[in-house]
């Protein structure tokens, strides 16, 4: 399995991004794993930030990013998404995607830098 993110950079507090995460080479339909976004800022460990079900129906959001955030994904693409609006500098990181198989395998993507001038 393969994941790769884009859409990281640049940001001014209060602005806006949205991540990306193509994936390929899954062993099971695309619509049966788990997909995360996670990120680890400088000095800290690595932290959810959101998260969609195989069925793709429930979201959940790390309390830091409730009302800011917001996940989806495209089963057809393979892709997931994460819009982030309200940029604050603590958002500051690399974030990750992360694949969830349900043998309990999980991928990672090699992650995109995120920074939040304020």
């Amino acid at each position: 399995v393969q994941l790769v993110e884009s859409g990281g950079g640049l940001a001014q507090s209060g602005g806006s991004l949205r991540l990306s995460c193509a994936g390929s080479g899954f062993r099971f339909t695309f619509s049966n794993y788990d997909m995360n976004w996670y990120r680890q800022a400088p000095g800290k460990e690595r932290e959810l930030v959101a998260g969609t079900g195989r069925t793709g129906g429930r979201t959940n959001y790390a309390d830091s990013v409730k009302g800011r955030f917001s996940m989806s994904r495209d089963n057809a693409k393979k892709t997931v998404y994460l819009q982030m609006n309200s940029l604050k500098s603590e958002d500051t990181a690399v974030y990750y995607c992360n694949a969830r198989d349900y043998l309990g395998n999980r991928y990672w993507g090699q992650g995109t830098q995120v920074t939040v001038s304020s």
